[in-house]
């Protein structure tokens, strides 16, 4: 989210007194450039509502943000982030600090298809090979001239109360025939690790980092939820088979009583 994340350092600036762009069509200009960016880091379709800056309150929200599933997945949003909010910090050189990033009560859908494969992860894989491979820290030109992405850093990144879908029913479950296979959850409140702190990182890569975090935490829960599915399912199979083991013995029992007493 290159020009998005400058766009949040104009902000930056503007809080500091310091003016780097006209503040006309800003709001436009970030959303504009979370579509395009976000949509080339995750490779599917991301959309936007709609941004709003309040400078006096040096917060930035952004509002109905939805990320499509990727290829070979049903065509529901893998995400639907209503709400996302912006607490910027007040620095005026860099790294340039946004104190919290706040993602208030998103819908999320981890989905897996016949093979096995989940659409998070695949989302996940995507974000992570738009992420350079080093730490190295970026020349202080580009190919094109230009100077590289100012530095930002995020102290607290808070995903609250995330509720999850979980759809398993294209999957193989081979000899577990689960009988229902869509399940609702919410997850509690959690906190992914400050980003970029405390030299920061590039403001074009903080975006993909974001994500990437996000999501280490939503596909953890998620596979640790169908984990627990099957081996409840495992459970109750095993018990099933011992009950019916339990019934012939008790059936073979009776038949060796009738011969030694008759009848």
């Amino acid at each position: 989210m290159k020009k998005l994340l400058i766009a949040l350092v104009v902000v930056l600036g503007v809080v500091g007194g310091v003016v780097y762009l006209g503040l006309s069509g800003l709001d436009g200009f970030i959303r504009e450039q979370i579509e395009t960016q976000g949509s080339q880091a995750t490779q599917t379709n991301v959309s936007v509502s709609q941004v709003e800056t309040k400078l006096a309150d040096a917060k930035v929200s952004i509002k109905g943000l939805t990320v499509t599933n990727p290829q070979g997945f049903s065509s529901e949003n893998a995400f639907s982030l209503d709400n996302i909010r912006l607490d910027l910090g007040t620095s005026t050189q860099e790294p340039y600090v946004i104190e919290e990033l706040l993602i208030d009560s998103p819908s999320v859908l981890y989905e897996v298809d016949k093979e096995g494969k989940a659409n998070l992860i695949v989302i996940q894989k995507n974000v992570q090979s738009s992420l350079p491979q080093s730490q190295e820290q970026p020349q202080e030109q580009e190919e094109n001239g230009d100077k590289t992405a100012p530095l930002m850093s995020v102290k607290k990144v808070t995903i609250k109360d995330v509720k999850l879908r979980l759809n398993i029913e294209a999957m193989d479950l081979g000899d577990l025939p689960l009988e229902k296979r869509q399940f609702e959850l919410t997850l509690p409140t959690f906190y992914a690790d400050a980003i970029g702190v405390p030299n920061g990182i590039p403001a074009d890569q903080l975006g993909a980092a974001v994500i990437d975090a996000m999501l280490d935490n939503l596909i953890k829960e998620a596979k640790n939820k169908v984990k627990n599915l099957f081996k409840d399912e495992a459970k109750a199979k095993a018990k099933e088979k011992l009950d019916k083991e339990k019934d012939k013995l008790k059936d073979k029992a009776k038949e060796k009583l009738k011969g030694l007493f008759g009848n």
